[in-house]
């Protein structure tokens, strides 16, 4: 039931393909394009991490400015300031590093890794939106201890949100990579989650999530992450990639998307988001062009293209 959807060409061989579903919504929600399984639910992994955040504020967590909401919903790559951010998060709230129950890592950045004596907690890219619900444990008297447990006051107010937000009826959890609970949402169902956070009124938790991302991408993604680089080239978008090849975003107008690549591989993402954001209507730039179409590499010179599969999308 998926669609190939990006192709990788080298020497003018088309050596391999990455299959998947893409839903495009209007603003009035309702899709104008619907390939592959759309209205079956999937794991979003931190692409729900918006609707946590909105979670959070809705509960009492009050952050001092739009970093610190945005590093609540972050994917970050353990850069210095990403961890400078979580830090001070925790600090705020009287917790330290022992505190998170996210699992230690090394940092995603390469540069930062190469900088890191061991795994920590706070290198871990989750680390940020634990930290965030810590701080909302902490405001509403919860329990600080297992607070990734489904049957916790604050994972009960979590999937409250989302079921909210998206619609999605209640189903069968999983467990993500950083040991919360993860809840299933369909893609069109995602993808309206979204256009109402792009769309909710100013000051809102939806809105006031949308704006912190979008002033922030270098906040909740890193270095050349797809996030940061797709958002810098489309200012007026929100968006939120997820592990194993899922990513959401929406505009102003309430025009969306969502998408599953269905093997999970990273290189698809920023080719397939490109054409996406072609379709939905967004001025074409050489910053786009160039995002669109990355290059494969003969002996280090290009000699092929990733990319959207012409005329799928």
């Amino acid at each position: 039931m998926t669609v190939e959807l990006v192709e990788v060409v080298r020497s003018g061989f088309r050596e391999c393909v990455h299959s998947g579903s893409v839903v495009i919504l209007a603003a009035d929600g309702e899709p104008t394009l619907a390939l592959g399984e759309v209205h079956v639910p999937i794991f979003p992994r931190s692409t729900n991490k918006p609707m946590q955040a909105i979670t959070l504020l809705r509960n009492g967590f009050e952050p001092l400015d739009d970093a610190e909401l945005a590093i609540a919903t972050a994917s970050h790559y353990g850069e210095p300031d990403h961890v400078a951010l979580v830090e001070r998060l925790l600090d705020r709230f009287g917790f330290d590093e022992k505190a998170l129950e996210c699992p230690p890592d090394l940092p995603q950045d390469e540069r930062a890794r190469t900088e890191a004596p061991e795994p920590r907690r706070v290198y871990m890219n989750c680390s940020g939106k634990h930290a965030a619900m810590l701080a909302t444990c902490a405001v509403n008297g919860w329990p600080t201890e297992g607070y990734l447990d489904q049957a916790h006051p604050l994972q009960q107010a979590v999937i409250a949100t989302i079921t909210d937000l998206t619609g999605e009826p209640e189903t069968d959890l999983g467990i993500d990579g950083c040991g919360l609970p993860i809840i299933p949402v369909s893609l069109v169902n995602l993808a309206r989650a979204f256009a109402a956070m792009a769309t909710a009124a100013p000051g809102s938790p939806q809105r006031r999530v949308a704006d912190a991302i979008r002033a922030n991408p270098r906040v909740i993604s890193g270095t050349n992450a797809p996030d940061l680089l797709t958002m810098q080239a489309t200012p007026d978008l929100v968006c939120k990639i997820g592990a194993d090849g899922v990513h959401a975003g929406a505009l102003p107008d309430g025009t969306a998307f969502a998408y599953k690549i269905a093997d999970g591989h990273d290189r698809a993402r920023i080719p397939l988001t490109l054409a996406i954001l072609h379709r939905m209507g967004i001025e074409w730039t050489t910053a786009h062009a160039e995002l669109a179409a990355p290059p494969v590499l003969g002996g280090g010179t290009r000699v092929g293209v990733i990319r959207a599969i012409p005329g799928v999308i």
